[in-house]
């Protein structure tokens, strides 16, 4: 999962300085072409990485300015998500 983790932080920060949805687009087109479509349905498609992707692309579908689609990134794919934040926390036996 680390993997993911990191690449969701590499991705929205590219998007921050520019990456388009069309270049998003393309990305995991090759991903899905070059891994096939059983990698990608079983590893890539259930990953924060795909569902920050998923996230931008209808945020700016839905005409969202590229600062309100970064503040619901980092909200939902930040270091409060347990997938996506740096360190290991162990859930409390009871809950």
């Amino acid at each position: 999962m680390s993997r993911f983790r990191q690449a969701t932080r590499e991705m929205i920060k590219a998007y921050a300085i520019g990456l388009t949805v069309d270049e998003l687009d393309e990305l995991f087109s090759m991903l899905v072409w070059n891994e096939g479509i059983g990698t990608f349905s079983s590893e890539i498609g259930p990953s924060p990485l795909f569902g920050a992707y998923q996230l931008i692309k209808r945020l700016e579908k839905k005409g969202k300015s590229r600062e309100d689609v970064l503040r619901e990134l980092v909200e939902k794919f930040g270091e409060k998500n347990p997938n996506v934040r740096t360190f290991y926390k162990r859930r409390n036996e009871n809950g």
